[in-house]
């Protein structure tokens, strides 16, 4: 018998705090125990803040100010059938501890207010009125400012440790090897449990090339282990695609960095690169994003399109899917440049 994870959890962990809108007074009391309220300061109203794919996150206003609290389970918010590390909050606190010096890259993340280890629950600023950049999947075309600050955020953030790791290294073990079935095993499988035509009709048929490549599918495995299992020296965001940037009055913010681990600085630029393809922007945006990015020592630019080419593959036939608005031809046509891309053809 299936069973709603979260009663579960509340039954297995009785006395945990749990975050939850329709609470105002223990989102209260657990603010008042972290030192985050001021004196007479109350909470007044709490509403989901975005989708929230991975974790339970508020948006949590108080008599004075407006702040988010984001809480991660033992399994993905939006899939609870999958279950994830639960330590993953805690792994994305390390990461903004780790950059809270690094000025180029603080400024442009929320800021860190509170972590309770316990409940596995963060509290950070609240950036405003701000939008993600998913509206490019959707026709918006991308600015030559906001090109520029893709490319230094990640540079910044790719150069920052090359001479000295952050004290506590991010391994981020768990996650990457929840992320890595995503990214690098899922897609190529015939029967992985998603029927791609209830996605869009044809597209089914349209994987079949893919998942039939066997030459294709030991690459795949062998940039998992090869690349994104291995460490490296560079801290990275770990999952740089447009629902993890935001669009502020004052410019590029960048947020959700729980899948952010000491790797190859590759990795980042890779999916960045796919979802230029993704999002149908012109070849010039891709091209200007990869001049404008300052790479770090021993960078391979085979490797960046052939992470590039596994995050289309993921994004078109996983279960990662984004609101693309597009033919299956041209799908297939994305496809067919992954392939390319990932085996050098």
């Amino acid at each position: 018998m299936i069973t709603d994870p979260t009663i579960a959890f509340i039954e297995q962990h009785p006395g945990l705090f749990f975050l939850d809108a329709s609470n105002l007074g223990s989102l209260g009391e657990m603010l008042g125990r972290l030192g985050v309220l001021g004196k007479d300061e109350t909470v007044s109203t709490a509403v989901r803040a975005g989708e929230g794919n991975m974790n339970c996150v508020l948006r949590v206003k108080t008599s004075r100010r407006s702040l988010i609290m984001k809480q991660s389970r033992p399994w993905v918010e939006k899939y609870p059938q999958f279950e994830a590390p639960w330590d993953r909050a805690l792994r994305e606190a390390d990461f903004y501890t780790a950059v809270a010096r690094i000025k180029p890259i603080a400024k442009r993340m929320p800021k860190l207010l509170a972590v309770d280890a316990e409940s596995r629950l963060l509290v950070l600023e609240d950036l405003g009125a701000a939008s993600d950049f998913t509206d490019w999947y959707s026709g918006t075309r991308v600015m030559d400012t906001e090109i520029s600050e893709f490319a230094d955020f990640l540079s910044t953030l790719h150069h920052a440790f090359l001479e000295k790791p952050p004290e506590t290294p991010l391994v981020n073990r768990e996650m990457r090897e929840l992320n890595a079935r995503h990214i690098f095993r899922i897609p190529f499988q015939e029967d992985n449990g998603l029927d791609l035509n209830t996605v869009q009709a044809g597209l089914a048929e349209a994987s079949r090339e893919i998942r039939g490549n066997v030459a294709l599918r030991e690459a795949a495995l062998r940039l998992e282990k090869e690349i994104y299992l291995a460490d490296g020296p560079c801290l990275l965001h770990g999952d740089f695609f447009p629902g993890s940037l935001l669009r502020t009055k004052t410019g590029l913010r960048v947020i959700d960095p729980e899948f952010g681990f000491m790797g190859r600085a590759e990795f980042d630029v890779g999916i960045c690169l796919a979802h230029f393809i993704l999002s149908s922007q012109a070849a010039g945006h891709a091209e200007r994003f990869l001049a404008l990015y300052r790479p770090v020592p021993n960078h391979s630019e085979e490797l960046v399109r052939q992470i590039a080419g596994i995050e289309i593959i993921r994004r078109v036939l996983g279960y990662a899917q984004l609101p693309l608005q597009v033919s299956v031809e041209r799908k297939m046509r994305w496809l067919w440049i992954a392939r390319v891309w990932i085996l050098g053809e």
